[in-house]
Protein backbone atom coordinates (compact mmCIF):
# COMPACT_ATOMS: atom_id res chain seq x y z
CA UNK A 1 0.00 0.00 0.00
CA UNK A 2 1.20 3.62 -1.15
CA UNK A 3 1.93 6.06 1.81
CA UNK A 4 -0.43 9.02 1.93
CA UNK A 5 1.40 12.34 1.66
CA UNK A 6 1.48 15.51 3.39
CA UNK A 7 3.37 18.22 1.77
CA UNK A 8 4.91 21.36 3.42
CA UNK A 9 5.92 24.33 1.97
CA UNK A 10 7.62 26.63 4.23
CA UNK A 11 10.19 29.34 3.62
CA UNK A 12 13.49 30.88 4.89
CA UNK A 13 11.28 32.38 7.91
CA UNK A 14 8.83 29.99 8.28
CA UNK A 15 11.12 26.37 8.14
CA UNK A 16 10.24 23.92 6.74
CA UNK A 17 12.14 21.55 9.29
CA UNK A 18 9.73 23.55 12.06
CA UNK A 19 6.28 22.18 10.52
CA UNK A 20 8.16 18.69 10.03
CA UNK A 21 9.22 18.41 13.39
CA UNK A 22 6.07 20.19 15.40
CA UNK A 23 4.45 16.99 12.90
CA UNK A 24 6.72 14.10 13.88
CA UNK A 25 4.57 13.21 16.65
CA UNK A 26 0.95 13.48 15.15
CA UNK A 27 2.61 11.06 12.29
CA UNK A 28 2.82 7.49 12.24
CA UNK A 29 4.98 5.51 9.14
CA UNK A 30 2.02 5.55 7.10
CA UNK A 31 2.50 9.00 5.72
CA UNK A 32 5.17 10.35 4.03
CA UNK A 33 6.41 14.42 4.66
CA UNK A 34 7.60 16.64 0.98
CA UNK A 35 9.22 20.18 1.97
CA UNK A 36 9.59 22.91 -0.42
CA UNK A 37 11.35 26.32 1.14
CA UNK A 38 10.69 29.38 -0.32
CA UNK A 39 13.33 32.06 -0.45
CA UNK A 40 10.91 34.70 1.62
CA UNK A 41 11.92 36.97 2.86
CA UNK A 42 15.24 36.99 0.91
CA UNK A 43 12.86 38.17 -1.45
CA UNK A 44 9.94 39.93 -1.22
CA UNK A 45 6.09 38.25 -1.81
CA UNK A 46 3.86 39.66 -3.66
CA UNK A 47 0.98 42.11 -2.32
CA UNK A 48 -2.17 41.69 -4.21
CA UNK A 49 -3.53 44.51 -2.23
CA UNK A 50 -4.08 47.41 -5.26
CA UNK A 51 -0.63 48.52 -6.21
CA UNK A 52 1.05 47.97 -2.63
CA UNK A 53 3.72 46.67 -4.17
CA UNK A 54 4.29 48.50 -7.06
CA UNK A 55 3.17 45.45 -9.54
CA UNK A 56 -0.37 44.01 -11.08
CA UNK A 57 -1.35 40.38 -9.37
CA UNK A 58 -0.46 37.86 -11.51
CA UNK A 59 -3.67 36.65 -13.85
CA UNK A 60 -5.58 34.17 -11.85
CA UNK A 61 -4.27 35.37 -8.39
CA UNK A 62 -5.97 38.82 -7.91
CA UNK A 63 -8.24 37.37 -5.18
CA UNK A 64 -5.19 36.57 -3.29
CA UNK A 65 -3.46 39.57 -0.49
CA UNK A 66 0.11 37.93 0.05
CA UNK A 67 1.66 34.98 -1.47
CA UNK A 68 5.02 33.62 -3.07
CA UNK A 69 5.28 31.31 -5.53
CA UNK A 70 4.07 30.62 -9.25
CA UNK A 71 1.00 28.14 -9.00
CA UNK A 72 1.99 25.43 -11.92
CA UNK A 73 5.33 25.15 -10.13
CA UNK A 74 3.32 24.58 -5.87
CA UNK A 75 0.59 22.58 -7.88
CA UNK A 76 3.16 19.81 -9.22
CA UNK A 77 4.82 20.23 -5.88
CA UNK A 78 1.77 19.27 -3.78
CA UNK A 79 1.07 16.60 -6.54
CA UNK A 80 -1.30 13.95 -4.60
CA UNK A 81 -0.45 15.14 -1.01
CA UNK A 82 -4.34 14.62 0.47
CA UNK A 83 -2.89 17.46 3.44
CA UNK A 84 -0.98 21.00 2.37
CA UNK A 85 0.88 22.92 5.26
CA UNK A 86 1.79 25.85 4.04
CA UNK A 87 3.36 29.66 5.08
CA UNK A 88 2.93 31.92 1.88
CA UNK A 89 2.04 29.83 -1.01
CA UNK A 90 -0.79 30.72 -3.33
CA UNK A 91 -3.69 28.21 -3.34
CA UNK A 92 -6.69 29.12 -6.16
CA UNK A 93 -9.14 27.44 -7.61
CA UNK A 94 -7.50 25.83 -10.63
CA UNK A 95 -4.66 24.74 -8.60
CA UNK A 96 -7.13 22.74 -6.73
CA UNK A 97 -8.40 21.12 -9.71
CA UNK A 98 -5.30 19.66 -10.08
CA UNK A 99 -5.08 18.64 -6.79
CA UNK A 100 -8.76 15.99 -6.22
CA UNK A 101 -6.71 14.55 -3.27
CA UNK A 102 -6.04 17.85 -1.40
CA UNK A 103 -8.66 17.67 1.70
CA UNK A 104 -6.73 19.62 4.12
CA UNK A 105 -5.02 23.03 4.06
CA UNK A 106 -3.04 24.31 7.12
CA UNK A 107 -1.63 27.53 6.81
CA UNK A 108 -0.02 29.04 9.11
CA UNK A 109 -0.81 32.83 8.93
CA UNK A 110 -3.30 34.88 11.18
CA UNK A 111 -5.63 34.58 7.89
CA UNK A 112 -5.79 32.45 4.91
CA UNK A 113 -4.46 35.91 2.78
CA UNK A 114 -2.95 33.51 -0.17
CA UNK A 115 -5.69 31.01 -0.14
CA UNK A 116 -8.73 31.47 -2.37
CA UNK A 117 -11.31 30.17 0.45
CA UNK A 118 -14.48 30.35 -2.19
CA UNK A 119 -12.55 28.23 -4.37
CA UNK A 120 -11.94 25.58 -1.37
CA UNK A 121 -15.07 25.61 -0.17
CA UNK A 122 -16.29 24.54 -3.49
CA UNK A 123 -14.22 21.56 -3.62
CA UNK A 124 -14.77 20.44 -0.15
CA UNK A 125 -11.02 20.95 0.93
CA UNK A 126 -10.88 22.37 4.89
CA UNK A 127 -8.60 25.55 5.68
CA UNK A 128 -7.43 26.24 9.20
CA UNK A 129 -5.33 28.99 9.89
CA UNK A 130 -2.92 30.09 13.16
CA UNK A 131 -4.19 33.38 14.31
CA UNK A 132 -2.67 34.92 17.14
CA UNK A 133 0.89 33.38 16.64
CA UNK A 134 2.87 36.21 16.15
CA UNK A 135 0.59 38.31 19.08
CA UNK A 136 3.01 38.45 21.47
CA UNK A 137 5.79 39.48 19.21
CA UNK A 138 3.94 41.92 17.70
CA UNK A 139 2.86 43.50 21.19
CA UNK A 140 6.07 43.56 22.43
CA UNK A 141 7.52 45.11 19.43
CA UNK A 142 4.52 48.06 19.79
CA UNK A 143 6.01 48.52 23.06
CA UNK A 144 9.45 49.37 21.66
CA UNK A 145 8.18 51.49 19.21
CA UNK A 146 6.30 53.77 21.48
CA UNK A 147 8.88 53.75 23.71
CA UNK A 148 11.28 54.89 20.93
CA UNK A 149 9.20 57.39 20.04
CA UNK A 150 7.87 59.16 23.28
CA UNK A 151 11.47 58.73 25.24
CA UNK A 152 12.98 60.11 21.75
CA UNK A 153 14.97 57.28 21.12
CA UNK A 154 15.06 57.25 17.60
CA UNK A 155 16.15 60.87 17.75
CA UNK A 156 19.09 60.79 20.07
CA UNK A 157 20.49 57.26 17.53
CA UNK A 158 19.97 59.39 14.69
CA UNK A 159 22.71 62.39 15.81
CA UNK A 160 24.92 60.58 17.42
CA UNK A 161 25.29 58.43 14.47
CA UNK A 162 26.17 61.67 12.61
CA UNK A 163 28.45 62.70 14.93
CA UNK A 164 26.14 65.20 17.23
CA UNK A 165 25.55 65.28 20.78
CA UNK A 166 22.26 65.93 21.07
CA UNK A 167 21.94 67.42 24.93
CA UNK A 168 18.87 69.47 24.09
CA UNK A 169 16.98 66.47 24.43
CA UNK A 170 17.41 67.04 27.75
CA UNK A 171 15.50 70.11 27.41
CA UNK A 172 11.95 70.73 29.46
CA UNK A 173 10.55 71.63 25.88
CA UNK A 174 11.89 68.85 24.38
CA UNK A 175 11.99 65.84 26.19
CA UNK A 176 9.67 63.10 26.40
CA UNK A 177 6.80 62.42 28.73
CA UNK A 178 6.49 58.89 30.68
CA UNK A 179 3.98 56.37 29.52
CA UNK A 180 2.71 56.47 33.20
CA UNK A 181 0.94 60.01 31.98
CA UNK A 182 0.17 59.35 28.74
CA UNK A 183 -3.03 58.02 27.26
CA UNK A 184 -2.25 55.24 24.41
CA UNK A 185 -5.71 54.73 22.16
CA UNK A 186 -5.46 51.57 19.88
CA UNK A 187 -7.32 50.98 17.00
CA UNK A 188 -8.09 47.50 17.31
CA UNK A 189 -8.55 44.83 19.96
CA UNK A 190 -8.22 41.24 18.63
CA UNK A 191 -5.01 39.38 19.13
CA UNK A 192 -2.68 41.53 19.22
CA UNK A 193 -4.97 44.75 20.52
CA UNK A 194 -5.40 42.96 23.67
CA UNK A 195 -1.86 41.94 23.89
CA UNK A 196 -0.87 45.25 24.09
CA UNK A 197 -3.40 46.52 26.32
CA UNK A 198 -1.76 43.97 28.78
CA UNK A 199 1.93 45.02 28.44
CA UNK A 200 1.16 48.68 28.72
CA UNK A 201 -0.64 48.05 32.38
CA UNK A 202 2.01 47.62 34.19
CA UNK A 203 3.47 51.01 32.65
CA UNK A 204 -0.16 53.15 34.63
CA UNK A 205 -0.76 54.96 31.01
CA UNK A 206 -4.33 55.62 30.42
CA UNK A 207 -5.36 53.40 28.02
CA UNK A 208 -8.63 53.58 24.95
CA UNK A 209 -9.13 50.73 22.72
CA UNK A 210 -11.69 51.24 19.90
CA UNK A 211 -13.37 47.94 17.77
CA UNK A 212 -16.73 48.23 16.36
CA UNK A 213 -16.98 44.63 16.42
CA UNK A 214 -15.30 43.72 20.22
CA UNK A 215 -16.21 44.25 23.75
CA UNK A 216 -14.28 44.97 26.26
CA UNK A 217 -12.72 42.38 28.65
CA UNK A 218 -14.02 42.51 32.20
CA UNK A 219 -10.93 42.55 33.23
CA UNK A 220 -9.26 45.58 31.34
CA UNK A 221 -12.56 47.35 32.38
CA UNK A 222 -12.13 46.65 35.55
CA UNK A 223 -8.09 47.82 35.26
CA UNK A 224 -9.88 51.15 34.07
CA UNK A 225 -9.62 50.52 29.73
CA UNK A 226 -12.27 52.47 27.97
CA UNK A 227 -13.79 51.40 24.56
CA UNK A 228 -14.73 53.90 22.96
CA UNK A 229 -15.26 55.36 19.51
CA UNK A 230 -12.67 56.44 16.85
CA UNK A 231 -13.21 60.35 17.10
CA UNK A 232 -13.18 60.43 20.94
CA UNK A 233 -9.94 58.12 21.22
CA UNK A 234 -7.71 60.26 18.01
CA UNK A 235 -8.56 63.36 19.75
CA UNK A 236 -7.76 62.38 23.70
CA UNK A 237 -4.77 60.23 22.68
CA UNK A 238 -0.68 61.06 22.95
CA UNK A 239 -0.24 57.97 21.00
CA UNK A 240 -2.33 56.14 18.67
CA UNK A 241 -1.34 52.56 17.64
CA UNK A 242 -2.99 50.64 14.90
CA UNK A 243 -3.87 47.17 15.35
CA UNK A 244 -6.87 46.41 12.79
CA UNK A 245 -7.04 43.95 10.14
CA UNK A 246 -7.17 45.11 6.66
CA UNK A 247 -10.86 44.99 5.32
CA UNK A 248 -13.28 46.99 2.23
CA UNK A 249 -14.04 49.21 5.45
CA UNK A 250 -10.90 49.55 6.87
CA UNK A 251 -8.73 50.50 3.52
CA UNK A 252 -7.53 54.11 4.22
CA UNK A 253 -9.87 55.12 7.05
CA UNK A 254 -7.00 56.71 8.61
CA UNK A 255 -6.35 59.83 6.57
CA UNK A 256 -6.19 63.88 6.55
CA UNK A 257 -9.54 64.28 8.50
CA UNK A 258 -7.82 61.03 11.24
CA UNK A 259 -4.60 62.79 11.43
CA UNK A 260 -6.50 66.39 11.95
CA UNK A 261 -8.50 65.20 14.83
CA UNK A 262 -5.24 63.75 16.23
CA UNK A 263 -3.77 65.77 19.15
CA UNK A 264 -1.48 68.18 18.26
CA UNK A 265 2.37 66.38 18.96
CA UNK A 266 0.78 62.78 19.34
CA UNK A 267 2.69 59.95 17.81
CA UNK A 268 1.37 57.52 15.67
CA UNK A 269 2.33 53.87 15.35
CA UNK A 270 1.61 51.45 12.54
CA UNK A 271 2.51 47.58 12.94
CA UNK A 272 0.01 45.93 11.38
CA UNK A 273 -0.64 46.80 7.15
CA UNK A 274 -0.20 49.86 5.16
CA UNK A 275 -3.23 49.78 2.88
CA UNK A 276 -5.69 51.10 6.08
CA UNK A 277 -3.25 54.24 5.79
CA UNK A 278 -3.18 57.05 3.49
CA UNK A 279 0.43 57.91 3.73
CA UNK A 280 0.37 60.98 1.31
CA UNK A 281 -1.68 62.42 4.60
CA UNK A 282 0.45 60.77 6.87
CA UNK A 283 3.30 62.67 5.72
CA UNK A 284 1.82 66.19 5.40
CA UNK A 285 0.63 65.94 8.83
CA UNK A 286 4.29 64.41 10.41
CA UNK A 287 5.68 67.43 8.26
CA UNK A 288 3.71 70.20 9.26
CA UNK A 289 5.13 68.35 12.78
CA UNK A 290 0.95 67.98 13.78
CA UNK A 291 2.18 64.56 14.59
CA UNK A 292 4.83 64.91 16.27
CA UNK A 293 6.60 61.21 15.03
CA UNK A 294 5.54 58.13 13.74
CA UNK A 295 7.33 54.90 14.16
CA UNK A 296 6.13 52.82 10.69
CA UNK A 297 6.73 49.37 9.98
CA UNK A 298 4.30 48.54 7.18
CA UNK A 299 3.91 50.92 4.21
CA UNK A 300 1.51 51.54 0.84
CA UNK A 301 3.90 49.21 -0.93
CA UNK A 302 6.74 46.59 0.23
CA UNK A 303 9.66 47.41 -0.32
CA UNK A 304 8.28 51.30 -0.55
CA UNK A 305 10.25 53.58 -3.28
CA UNK A 306 13.77 54.09 -1.76
CA UNK A 307 13.01 57.95 -3.01
CA UNK A 308 9.66 58.18 -1.36
CA UNK A 309 9.58 61.69 0.64
CA UNK A 310 7.90 59.92 4.03
CA UNK A 311 11.56 57.68 4.24
CA UNK A 312 13.41 61.22 4.54
CA UNK A 313 11.11 62.98 7.29
CA UNK A 314 13.41 63.14 10.44
CA UNK A 315 10.77 62.49 12.83
CA UNK A 316 10.05 58.65 11.70
CA UNK A 317 11.04 55.49 12.76
CA UNK A 318 11.09 53.08 9.94
CA UNK A 319 11.42 49.06 9.91
CA UNK A 320 10.94 46.58 7.22
CA UNK A 321 7.93 44.42 8.03
CA UNK A 322 9.34 42.66 11.10
CA UNK A 323 7.42 43.04 14.18
CA UNK A 324 6.04 39.80 13.60
CA UNK A 325 9.88 37.86 13.11
CA UNK A 326 10.48 35.73 16.03
CA UNK A 327 11.42 32.17 16.43
CA UNK A 328 8.82 31.93 19.11
CA UNK A 329 5.97 32.56 16.57
CA UNK A 330 7.79 30.27 14.58
CA UNK A 331 7.62 27.31 16.73
CA UNK A 332 3.96 28.43 18.00
CA UNK A 333 2.90 28.68 14.43
CA UNK A 334 4.48 24.89 13.61
CA UNK A 335 2.83 23.47 16.62
CA UNK A 336 -0.52 25.15 15.65
CA UNK A 337 -0.59 23.78 12.22
CA UNK A 338 0.37 20.36 13.80
CA UNK A 339 -2.70 20.17 15.95
CA UNK A 340 -5.18 21.26 13.15
CA UNK A 341 -3.43 17.95 11.25
CA UNK A 342 -3.86 15.75 14.24
CA UNK A 343 -7.28 17.02 14.92
CA UNK A 344 -8.07 16.04 11.06
CA UNK A 345 -6.65 12.76 11.01
CA UNK A 346 -8.60 11.59 14.65
CA UNK A 347 -12.09 13.13 12.96
CA UNK A 348 -11.74 16.15 15.31
CA UNK A 349 -13.04 19.35 14.62
CA UNK A 350 -11.00 21.94 13.96
CA UNK A 351 -9.84 24.77 16.42
CA UNK A 352 -9.33 27.68 14.15
CA UNK A 353 -11.66 26.85 10.60
CA UNK A 354 -11.59 29.55 7.81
Amino acid sequence: MSQREIAIIGDRFMLPDAFTAALEPVLDADWRVRTLELPWPDEPMHHGYVGTDGRPPAPGLEGLKEYMGEPDAIAEFIGDAEVLVNHLAPVTGPMLDRLPRLKLIAVSRGGPVNIDMNAARERGVLVVNTPGRNASAVAEFTIGAILAETRLIRAGHEALRQGIWRGDLYRADLTGTELSELTVGLIGYGHIGTRVVKLLKPFGCRILVNDPYKELDPADAADGVVMTDLDTLLARSDVVSLHARVTEETKGFLAAPQFARMKRGAYFINTARGPMVNYQDLYEALKSRHVRGAMLETFWQEPPPPDAPLLKLDNVTLTPHIAGASTTTVRIAARMAAEEVRRWLSGEPPLNPC
